[in-house]
């Protein structure tokens, strides 16, 4: 099998803008608003059809098996309104994507999106991870460094705020993502700035605390093929051993980065420096790059090309990229029907 480790349901229904549209007026007139969670109504076939046309098709196009699929990252923006208006909102995302994979359960098993709000303990967050675990069969978490939005003012991912959280990712055995969502400062782009600087501080915080001394059975994953760290690997190790420690040692049982490099020579980069055993395949198809490189022809996210194109991998470290290393990292997905 080929697994994607990365896909957001980016093509909802416009029922689930509409909704958001809502929340964002009610929190405009009032940031300490908090309502209620209400509903929102889609049938079937309009997620039938939402995704058939788009994530679906593209799979089979591209010939890869199973997405790892979680809620919009963009999307997700923690720091509109307050803890009451996250909570409300990550509910449904995680709700759609339980339906979606209910749909198509040979094609998608869900990550769940957190309730993560500026100001708010993270340790709010767990209800959420025990609901979409033990009653809807999630595989996995996103977790937001930065629910800020682009102005870095909470708790690095090293404070023991975070401990609960991953706390229950032991207990679990499910992987986080550490993934931002949209940029509410101007001066970063959200997904030309904002997600790879925040691919690089997530690893360069982890990298430099305890965290993995006291969870050494935690994993991580890095996306968008590690932002920075591969090609500042150099600078990391050099880090690491000004504070008396081997990078590898310190990172390696524990980070993995995915395969969101969107030409050859990225792809190859990222496989010279980091273990093949550190790598899982993705796409985030549909994501942040939709076009087709002039330069190939072929869409910049289809990036199962690129694995296929390396020379120097064998066949056995391509099949443990596109499948094995997935299935250890995700150790609750099941084989599909």
């Amino acid at each position: 099998m080929i697994i994607d480790c990365h896909g957001h349901y980016t093509t909802t229904p416009p029922q689930v803008g509409e909704y958001r549209e809502k929340q964002k007026a009610a929190v405009a007139r009032d940031p300490s608003f908090v309502g209620e969670k209400g509903q929102i109504i889609i049938s079937d076939d309009e997620i039938r059809e939402s995704i058939e046309k788009n994530q679906l098709r593209l799979q089979q196009e591209r010939g890869t098996d199973l997405t790892i699929f979680s809620p919009r990252a963009s999307w997700m923006g923690h720091h509109i309104g307050n803890e009451y208006t996250s909570q409300f909102w990550t509910e449904h995302q995680n709700d759609l994507i339980r339906r979606v994979c209910d749909l198509f359960p040979n094609n998608f098993v869900p990550v769940a999106q957190l309730p993560q709000s500026p100001g708010v303990d993270p340790a709010k967050s767990v209800p959420e991870i025990i609901r979409t675990v033990e009653e809807m069969g999630f595989i996995g978490i996103n977790l937001n460094p930065d629910p800020s939005g682009g102005h870095w003012n909470g708790s690095s991912l090293a404070d023991r705020a975070f401990y609960p959280i991953y706390e229950k990712m032991v207990e679990y055995d499910i992987p986080a993502m550490v993934h931002v969502s949209a940029a509410c400062n101007d001066c970063f782009h959200t997904t030309g700035s904002h997600y790879l600087g925040a691919d690089t501080t997530g690893f360069q915080q982890l990298m430099m605390s305890d965290v993995f001394k006291d969870f050494p059975e935690l994993k991580i994953i890095i996306p968008h093929g590690g932002g920075a760290v591969p090609y500042h690997w150099g600078r990391f190790r050099g880090l690491a051993l000004d504070q008396g420690f081997e990078l590898e040692e310190r990172v390696l049982n524990n980070i993995y980065f995915d395969t969101c490099v969107y030409h050859q020579r990225g792809i190859d980069l990222l496989l010279d420096i980091i273990p093949t055993q550190n790598i899982l395949f993705a796409s985030e198809m549909i994501g942040a790059v939709r076009g087709i490189d002039p330069e190939t022809g072929h869409y910049f996210d289809d990036t199962k090309r690129y694995i296929d194109g390396n020379q120097a991998l064998s066949a056995e470290q391509k099949q443990d990229i596109f499948e094995h290393n997935a299935r250890r990292v995700f150790s609750r997905m099941k084989n599909p029907a």
